[in-house]
């Protein structure tokens, strides 16, 4: 076996040991520092609502027109905030079932009268001042007319209005009979002179009401069922003529700025009947929805030009969503001719139109700032 002097070796490493020692490093100076607060889930909220609509609407104008879907989706329940028309309907329901509680106080309907004896009733403002509800709603059911019939000069709703406070339900009760009956004439019906004779009594109703002064403890309710009524009475010629110029803003583009158009139009028709800036003040949701009924007759005017089909009826106009329900159910039925015969303006149009006014999950007004945004604003097609 070898042998091997390892002295010189471990006489080195035990020298080396002894001579190196640890160096210390530079101290770090401590300085803290908080990162910067994420933002609220409020702020989040907010900023998905207005970016994400925006996005969307972008998208639209690479997008094909989308097929309609295969069943019709369950419609939302409807909420007050955000109705396509304001109405007294659901004011004056309100209104009645806290009448009816109160059964002591009125004066109940005879039991002894029967369908086959009933008579145009004569005792109108008699049935006002005794706060007859249950006869005012069955003359509503059975002779609407009679509520809105001169007699001796005044109408049962004027009579209500000057008996003060104490009668004030009772005004709220006819002035719901009244958009309730609007809102459900039947379409083969508006061309029957009896029901014209009750839409221009209708009309002098309301601005009576209006120049009364009962808006300023009802909003904006009466205010909207009175431009409602006057324009379902005397409007088919505005109505056509607007939704004419709103299509010509839509076939030239965002230049045109359509959707101010259609906003200016109704704006200048309000003014022009009530006179009162204070009251175009309140009437905020129903211009949004008579610009957004504009806007979707003007686009199908265009639209029916090419395909050589009817127009959206012009008594549609300002009555609950017919407008867009009409609306929709062309552009379903129809389809194949839009993709293949319309403009690539045109169609991008219809998809934006369909696209933000579906829904009832914000208002008409938020609605009519994003088609501003977009179709007057906008890159455009």
């Amino acid at each position: 076996m070898n042998k091997f002097n390892n002295a010189f070796l471990a006489h080195y490493l035990g020298n080396s040991q002894e001579s190196s020692r640890p160096i210390p490093r530079r101290r770090v100076s401590s300085n803290p520092c908080l990162p910067e607060r994420l933002p609220t889930t409020g702020f989040l909220q907010r900023e998905a609502e207005t970016v994400a609509p925006k996005a969307i609407l972008k998208q639209l104008r690479r997008s094909p027109t989308p097929s309609p879907p295969d069943s019709p989706e369950p419609e939302a329940e409807e909420t007050s905030g955000h109705q396509r028309r304001p109405s007294l309907t659901s004011l004056a329901s309100s209104a009645e079932s806290s009448i009816r509680s109160f059964g002591s106080s009125l004066i109940q309907r005879r039991e002894d009268k029967s369908q086959s004896s009933w008579k145009e009733p004569q005792a109108m403002l008699r049935a006002v001042e005794r706060k007859d509800i249950m006869y005012l709603m069955e003359i509503r059911d059975r002779s609407f007319h009679l509520l809105v019939r001169m007699s001796g000069g005044i109408t049962p709703l004027l009579h209500a209005m000057r008996l003060g406070q104490s009668h004030r339900d009772v005004a709220v009760i006819l002035l719901g009979a009244f958009s309730r009956w609007v809102n459900h004439v039947e379409d083969d019906q508006m061309e029957n002179p009896r029901t014209k004779m009750v839409l221009k009594a209708l009309r002098a109703n309301l601005k009576l009401a209006i120049d009364y002064g009962l808006t300023k403890t009802q909003g904006s309710d009466l205010t909207a069922s009175f431009l409602q009524t006057l324009i379902m009475s005397q409007g088919e010629s505005w109505v056509r003529g607007q939704s004419e110029n709103v299509s010509l803003a839509l076939r030239s583009g965002t230049e045109a700025k359509p959707v101010q158009t259609a906003d200016s139009a109704v704006r200048k028709f309000a003014t022009r009947e009530l006179g009162k800036a204070d009251l175009i003040a309140t009437l905020a949701d129903y211009i949004a929805n008579a610009t957004a009924d504009l806007l979707m007759m003007g686009a199908w005017s265009l639209a029916s030009e090419v395909l050589q089909l009817d127009q959206i009826p012009t008594y549609y106009f300002a009555r609950d969503d017919r407008v867009y329900k009409a609306f929709v159910e062309r552009l379903d039925e129809h389809k194949n001719a839009i993709q293949f015969k319309l403009t690539k303006r045109l169609k991008w149009q219809l998809r934006v139109l369909r696209s933000v006014l579906e829904g009832r999950t914000t208002t008409y007004r938020n609605k009519v700032e994003l088609l501003a945004g977009e179709l007057d604003e906008g890159e455009g097609v």
